[in-house]
């Protein structure tokens, strides 16, 4: 047994600098500590020891500069929705929660942006926006901050259409780890000036920087918006049929796949009435005429590829209705098994290789000894197995390792990536080196540029050094 070597406690001096700059927002209390220690996943908790509760970028670059002083570590934290341990204290230090910094800040409709503070959830921005008739595409499913998702990257069910966190970021305010306050570019919708720090940030999952402030593109609310879910007898029928849509051009704004064991937790789960065979949802947005047209195409395209049962969700409750199915699957998906978590993939491939890679993980998680769901955004390539595992079984947790090695194995064999969305936090680290080769070296490179103590979010993203 290999026995953990001890950490040092804070620093006294750290301690006390940190009550006079935070007073009761600096808490070492065991319940805090523990609730910044996790996320939603089957990783063990992490906990920090010490929490610092900021609500402007001026404090967290003072918290920053304290913690260099100090060679003490830092995580930052938004709302705790990570699924690959992002938030796990590995080496102890402090926890900043950015949670409370959530004012936005501007929204300009004529520009089709706005800025916000890193705390700022996605759903507060599309309420805030809703009376102008503008949105924010970017949809994880969780109630993430804005921050959270550009740290990792983040994307969700409307990626094929409107793309990700790193399409939908235009610029950044960040802390860097001596505590200077860096901002990264203007709000121009192109730019050839430089280095694009931007871009550089957004995925670093707070090992080179903590996003304190961000600025999102926005967009306007369609004109008319509908749903739909068709069924499968075959899996790889309705991957195939979403390759073939994508193929052909079609514009679908969404298109969500849920396996048979899937529709059957989502049943349980709601008390829905769903056939328990693969299903795919669909969403079209646009002009009233154009949804049409494309409802219609995709209706052809399914039946082509043996799709049936076409259910449309008409108004705005019905489709609110479809899509809470979907983005609490998660939680579905654990209750198939009571005190259990959920281990979650989160593999990628070129589109042309999705029905071969879903062919392939089936026939492999067949002899699975516990409950597996199959779901994916997989209009982009992207999917998720949901292994239901006992965290506190060893035979569990190494077969469900051994299932998602080969799954990743597969998927980068294909030219795709261990992580589409989620990202890489404590995890993913051992793939990083299959996927990127030597770019690892000029990763750690910048790594040591712009954090030489490693006190940003350390064991993250980056391998050790063999």
């Amino acid at each position: 047994m290999v026995v953990p070597e001890p950490r040092p406690a804070l620093d006294p001096a750290l301690v006390e600098a940190l009550k006079a700059l935070l007073g009761n927002r600096f808490s070492m209390s065991s319940a805090d500590r523990e609730s910044h220690g996790r996320g939603e996943s089957w990783h063990p908790g992490e906990p920090p020891d010490g929490v610092c509760r900021a609500v402007s970028t001026e404090e967290v670059a003072a918290i920053v500069r304290l913690a260099a002083q100090h060679r003490t570590p830092i995580v930052a934290f938004g709302a705790g929705t990570s699924l690959e341990g992002h938030v796990g204290a590995t080496r102890g230090g402090l926890s900043i929660d950015l949670a409370g910094m959530n004012r936005i800040l501007a929204v300009r409709p004529d520009d089709l942006d706005a800025t916000v503070e890193a705390g700022v959830t996605r759903q507060q921005l599309n309420t805030h926006l809703r009376d102008a008739g503008l949105f924010f595409p970017v949809d994880p499913g969780s109630e993430a901050t804005l921050g959270g998702m550009a740290a990792t990257r983040a994307s969700g069910t409307n990626a094929v259409r409107y793309g990700t966190m790193r399409e939908n970021v235009v610029q950044l305010t960040a802390v860097m780890a001596d505590g200077r306050i860096v901002r990264t570019g203007g709000r121009a919708r192109k730019s050839s000036a430089g280095y694009d720090l931007t871009r550089l940030l957004v995925g670093s999952e707070g090992t080179l920087g903590i996003i304190t402030e961000l600025t999102v593109r926005l967009y306007g609310i369609p004109e008319a918006i509908s749903a739909a879910t068709c069924r499968f007898d075959d899996i790889a029928d309705a991957v195939q049929t979403v390759t073939t849509l994508i193929q052909c051009g079609i514009p679908v704004s969404r298109v969500e796949l849920l396996d048979g064991n899937t529709m059957a937790a989502v049943n349980r789960h709601f008390k829905a009435a769903f056939a328990e065979v693969p299903t795919l949802f669909f969403e079209f947005q646009g002009t009233r005429a154009g949804v049409d047209e494309q409802a219609a195409q995709v209706e052809e395209i399914a039946r082509d590829h043996g799709g049936a049962g076409f259910e449309w969700a008409s108004g705005q409750e019905a489709l609110n209705r479809l899509w809470h199915v979907r983005h609490n699957v998660h939680y579905a998906i654990q209750g198939m098994r009571p005190g259990a978590r959920v281990w979650s993939t989160d593999v990628c491939v070129p589109i042309s290789r999705l029905t071969e890679l879903v062919r392939a993980t089936r026939d492999d998680v067949a002899g699975a000894s516990f409950f597996v769901a199959t779901v994916g955004h997989v209009g982009d390539g992207n999917f998720h197995l949901g292994l239901v595992i006992d965290p506190a079984d060893p035979a569990e947790l190494a077969e469900a390792e051994a299932l998602n090695d080969r799954l990743v194995r597969r998927a980068i064999a294909m030219e795709g990536t261990a992580t589409g969305e989620h990202g890489v936090g404590s995890g993913k680290r051992k793939f990083m080196t299959l996927e990127h080769g030597e770019g690892i070296a000029v990763m750690r490179a910048i790594k040591q540029a712009l954090d030489p103590l490693g006190i940003l979010n350390p064991g993250k993203v980056l391998p050790d050094p063999a």
